[in-house]
């Protein structure tokens, strides 16, 4: 809750800091190649989560036509 806070305050002025820090750290031909990765990793995550919503269903539909005693 309280990280919540400090963005609210924060203002665009802060994440222009913020983006030029990162900027200096990292160099501006590393940041596409970040962003390269954490959009691969997005992606898989979503397959993932879709792929277990998908066996969850097949799971369920399958016990639905198990006969129960």
């Amino acid at each position: 809750m309280l990280e919540l806070l400090f963005v609210q305050k924060m203002g665009i002025w802060g994440f222009v800091l913020i983006l030029v820090i990162v900027l200096l750290l990292f160099g501006g031909k590393k940041i596409p190649e970040m962003m390269k990765g954490l959009g691969k990793g997005v992606k898989e995550f979503k397959d993932a989560s879709n792929n277990s919503e998908s066996d969850n269903s097949e799971s369920e539909d399958s016990s639905d036509r198990i006969p129960k005693k």
